[in-house]
């Protein structure tokens, strides 16, 4: 049961889709954002320039496969909305789809959808901005009126920063993804070793692991969201914009050297290896060879009570790693994002979708694999793990919420990802034998590249 403050909440956006809105012609759902704001209400319900709203239309909803579950959890709550649900691939791994589809409606004039969920987080510095052909960007302001205060004021603090432009709200933020150490105390136990808590701690358990337990693993390259966990986590400025419009990139800089010497090393001696973690291979060669990884608190989901199927008992969660002799610092890997189209013509049931998607126990405690970003759904789903026995250690629920507040601050939000360029140069090399450490000048180059082609300066 969601609770009594969210219930009333939906329940005064279910009253006003009813009360609220003109019936236009059937079939029209919708209509250019050119539309008056007189004609919708639209400045002053919502705060923007609306598309004349029609009661009880259909809102289209795109989410990648991870996020179903939410849509199913609406339509289950909400029966009287009707949703269109259409799945594609989340923006991982920074594709840029959402955008490109986006752009290709924009050229058309129409068949925007209502609501869209990103994996990414940088979405919301091209969906706020103008068409090309001066139109108003694609997503809708959320802080102006569509969606109460009150309701935003429940989101994590600094939550929210990615999808702010100007004071403008323009996403709502599904998870959070701060980096932990993750460990299965039951091999720890096994083979007597400790919890690293260094990033040099954990090369010297990868050796000691390849020499004394062949075959058992400390984590995997295989995924490009990785240089969030092993970069930004080591504070290496690879990825930096001091300021709007510049970048800055220094891979030849010392933590960037270090984590990387340290990731080859583990590489060649097979405790890091190059399967994706979403890999049926994966799963079915490490699911109980994993001994410890860095990385964000979905892991818990997604990986351990998902495709490895770990069971309750054997896993406990430690502070993020740091480098000896310095402060902890968390990555910051992924975090989605909900948008809401300006070009709905029902914003009334995208405003009730929002709000329950982000902070409904029946998505958010009961079916999501990640660290709720919005505050009072992260702690029962914190009590939910606690009450289900799954980690060993007793303080994961303080250690979890810590992180959140221990991510290094040194990497920026840009137009594009690190991710893109990593799985170009960096991914390829490796899997030819080439070491990281080799790779690091053409991973900046082409970083640099990527961002001269979106108009910043390099410095």
């Amino acid at each position: 049961m969601r609770d009594m403050s969210q219930h009333s909440s939906f329940r005064r956006r279910a009253t006003r889709l009813i009360t609220t809105g003109a019936i236009a012609a059937t079939g029209l759902l919708v209509l250019s954002a050119c539309s008056t704001g007189a004609e919708a209400g639209g400045d002053d319900t919502y705060g923007f320039a609306a598309a004349e709203q029609v009661a009880d239309s259909p809102i289209t909803v795109w989410v990648d496969a991870s996020r179903e579950p939410a849509v199913t959890a609406f339509q289950e709550a909400y029966p009287d909305i009707e949703v269109v649900l259409e799945t594609y691939d989340g923006n991982a791994g920074g594709s840029g789809s959402f955008q490109s589809k986006i752009s290709l409606m924009d050229q058309a004039g129409d068949g925007w959808p209502d609501v869209v969920f990103s994996t990414q987080q940088n979405d919301a510095i091209w969906a706020s901005k103008d068409t090309p052909n001066g139109e108003p960007g694609f997503a809708a302001p959320l802080n102006e009126g569509l969606i109460d205060q009150d309701f935003l004021d429940g989101f994590a603090e600094g939550s929210l920063d990615y999808a702010t432009i100007d004071g403008t709200v323009y996403g709502l933020r599904n998870d959070l993804a701060q980096t932990v150490f993750y460990y299965n105390q039951k091999l720890l136990d096994e083979f007597g070793y400790d919890v690293p808590s260094t990033w040099e701690e954990y090369a010297e358990l990868g050796d000691a692991l390849a020499a004394e337990h062949p075959g058992y693993i400390l984590g995997s390259m295989g995924d490009s969201f990785m240089t969030y966990i092993y970069y930004g986590g080591s504070e290496s400025p690879v990825f930096q914009s001091p300021e709007p419009g510049v970048f800055h990139s220094d891979t030849s800089a010392e933590n960037a050297q270090d984590i990387s010497a340290i990731i080859d090393g583990m590489l060649e001696n097979g405790t890091l290896v190059q399967d994706s973690f979403f890999s049926a291979e994966f799963a079915a060669n490490y699911a109980d060879k994993l001994v410890g990884v860095p990385g964000p608190v979905w892991y818990t989901g997604a990986i351990f009570q998902g495709g490895l199927a770990t069971p309750a008992g054997e896993i406990g969660v430690a502070p993020p790693l740091k480098w000896e002799g310095g402060d902890v610092a968390a990555g910051n890997v992924g975090g989605g994002i909900w948008y809401a189209s300006r070009h709905s013509a029902n914003l009334d049931a995208v405003a009730t979708f929002l709000e329950f998607v982000t902070s409904a126990d029946e998505f958010q405690v009961e079916a999501s694999s990640g660290y709720p970003a919005y505050t009072s759904a992260a702690e029962k789903w914190l009590d939910k793990q606690a009450e289900a026995g799954y980690f060993v250690n007793d303080d994961f629920e303080t250690v979890m919420s810590d992180a959140a507040g221990q991510i290094w601050s040194g990497w920026n939000v840009t137009p594009w990802s690190p991710e893109t360029a990593w799985a170009k140069v960096v991914i390829p090399g490796m899997a030819e034998g080439e070491t990281v450490v080799s790779l690091l000048p053409a991973w900046q180059t082409e970083l640099e590249n990527e961002a001269t082609v979106n108009g910043y300066t390099v410095e």
